[in-house]
């Protein structure tokens, strides 16, 4: 499978929207960077695995839970996007970094390495099943 510039350039979008709309809060558009069937799950410092989330609704779940939790305001960060398309799925891997302000202050929580399956449904890119592996829990 070979990507022209602008499938890349849409995914890189895609996860793009991902992070804004969590930081944002914009449950629609987080929604809508998932598929219906998508998969969730993440590993903190190497220890036991966190999930699998199964389902949009699952993981959306899991994410309303978290901000529903959170004081601070968070910015998650996604660099270094490249895509491995040898198999027979296409994973684009990123890396993030996450930082949150709080009380004028802002700190550095952690960073990780995301590993999205990605899938054009319909022409709209989503994330059909997302693994975060966090260097250290935040």
């Amino acid at each position: 499978m070979s990507l022209s510039v602008e499938e890349k350039l849409a995914i890189h979008e895609l996860l793009s929207r991902a992070a804004y709309a969590y930081d944002e809060r914009d449950t629609a558009m987080l929604e809508n960077c998932f598929s219906v069937s998508a998969g969730f799950s993440m590993r903190i410092a190497k220890g036991d695995l966190v999930g699998p989330f199964e389902g949009r609704d699952a993981i959306m779940g899991l994410m309303t839970g978290s901000m529903a939790e959170q004081t601070d305001v968070r910015r998650h960060v996604v660099s270094n996007i490249f895509f491995d398309d040898s198999g027979e799925q296409l994973l684009a891997i990123s890396n993030l970094t996450l930082m949150a302000t709080e009380n004028g202050d802002i700190n550095l929580l952690s960073a990780g390495v995301y590993k999205d399956t990605v899938v054009n449904e319909n022409g709209d890119w989503r994330i059909v099943n997302r693994h975060l592996e966090l260097d250290k829990a935040y």
